[in-house]
């Protein structure tokens, strides 16, 4: 009887620590998301302007998603040692630093600078997708995509607020003497300070920490052994969890076809007439989107299971691309109701995937699994923003949105071949529970 109640309150302790958790991982996604999302909408015309060269205005938002790869890969290990507030805090430190330098890129007119501002922009994206992890180091089974979910919610609140920040950040900047498109980075670079200082001082017992210690009987090692690179550790795991590589590969495909699209969507709206404040509501309706229902999500996630919502996000991403690649130049309702389901379509996919991507993954090597799913979740949208830019220029943004067709086929059948792997791995996941 003393071990069963001293089982039970352990489970009530960590129960406890995972709602506290959830809560600092809410509060700090919403400030940090505030410092990301407020150049989305100026990004690839501040680079167009220095480049001179429509063809080239996706680079910025590329080197971003690609900072976010290589900088998430960074962080896992990182993690792994120090837990998930050190990862945390870094990210958005340099985050802050990159929003600073694409400021100074912009008044010294250097596209190479802000090139470089923009990967260490990414750090922030890094560590916006550690947050959504961290919520469910200390999860159960039932409520995992529940508590994952949350923390990308969260995001709406500086997601939706950034991107309308837009207008008032270019008064800023004209108030300042700095170039008019350098005003949102400048008032990003804040908001990622704050969250950075909200994770050093409120997250505490850090997560995943906590979850090792309990996986191995109160001792400050991480469960198990770890040999070998992260790419070899996923690898391992992925042979035997086959479910992992679906997962990975799902939201690689979902984040590229959002990437590609939502990236070139600014300049398309600016070739028939559209403003900086109009451009700023149709991205923040497409941010509303990708986190405003993620409970309900999450919730249908943990209810139906997380391949067949995988699913439903792949069938709302096609209909986002048909109604994009109908909508003319300018503001159009086409356009506006294409990047909402845009946003919904990439929140069903990535949050069931994550989800399976966090219990699938073991906890002596999670991180690493985390890390890797990111990294290449990162380097393939980066080629899509790229692409994208070069599409657009060539054939047209409707071309653009039509292709990307091609990629939501490929989510399909990641959803159709996790339902059958997943089964295969349930039990192993449970042993390793």
């Amino acid at each position: 009887m003393t071990g069963l109640a001293d089982g039970v309150e352990a489970d009530l302790i960590l129960a406890g620590i995972q709602r506290r958790t959830v809560r600092v991982l809410v509060l700090t996604q919403a400030v940090g998301a505030v410092g990301i999302t407020i150049g989305i909408a100026t990004a690839s015309l501040l680079a167009r302007d220095l480049s001179g060269s429509e063809a080239m205005s996706g680079l910025a938002q590329t080197a971003q998603v690609l900072g976010a790869a290589v900088i998430s890969f960074l962080l896992a290990p990182l993690m792994a040692r120090h837990g998930r507030r050190s990862g945390l805090m870094t990210g958005y430190v340099v985050g802050s630093a990159g929003g600073l330098t694409a400021v100074l890129a912009g008044v010294v007119g250097s596209m190479p600078l802000l090139l470089v501002g923009a990967m260490l922009l990414g750090a922030t994206t890094s560590a916006n997708n550690a947050a959504r992890y961290a919520a469910t180091d200390l999860a159960t089974d039932a409520n995992r995509a529940r508590s994952l979910s949350l923390v990308v919610w969260a995001t709406t609140i500086g997601a939706v607020a950034g991107p309308n920040l837009t207008g008032p950040a270019g008064a800023v900047a004209d108030t300042v003497g700095i170039p008019e498109l350098t005003g949102p980075f400048a008032i990003g670079a804040i908001g990622m300070l704050a969250a950075a200082v909200l994770v050093a001082v409120l997250l505490r017992p850090d997560p995943l920490l906590t979850a090792q210690r309990a996986a191995s009987g109160g001792s400050a090692a991480p469960a198990g052994a770890r040999t070998g690179s992260s790419w070899s550790r996923t690898a391992a795991v992925v042979r035997d969890r086959p479910v992992l590589g679906y997962a990975i590969a799902g939201l690689a495909l979902t984040h590229a076809t959002m990437v590609g699209v939502m990236t070139m969507t600014p300049l398309h709206m600016e070739h028939g007439g559209s403003g900086l404040e109009v451009i700023g509501i149709v991205i923040s309706v497409h941010v509303l989107g990708m986190f405003a229902f993620s409970p309900v999500v999450g919730m249908l996630a943990d209810r139906f299971g997380r391949p067949p919502v995988l699913a439903a996000g792949a069938v709302v991403l096609l209909a986002a691309l048909l109604l994009c690649g109908s909508a003319p130049s300018g503001m159009s309702w086409q356009v506006t109701a294409g990047l909402f389901l845009l946003g919904l379509g990439w929140s069903l996919a990535m949050v069931s995937a994550s989800t399976l991507v966090a219990e699938h993954a073991p906890l002596a090597v999670r991180t690493d699994v985390q890390g890797v799913s990111d990294l290449v979740m990162g380097l393939t949208a980066a080629a899509a923003g790229a692409i994208a830019g070069v599409v657009v220029g060539a054939a047209g943004y409707p071309a653009l949105a039509l292709a990307s067709l091609l990629l939501v086929v490929g989510v399909l059948g990641c959803a159709a071949r996790a339902i059958s792997a997943s089964r295969g791995d349930a039990e192993p996941t449970r042993r390793a529970a």
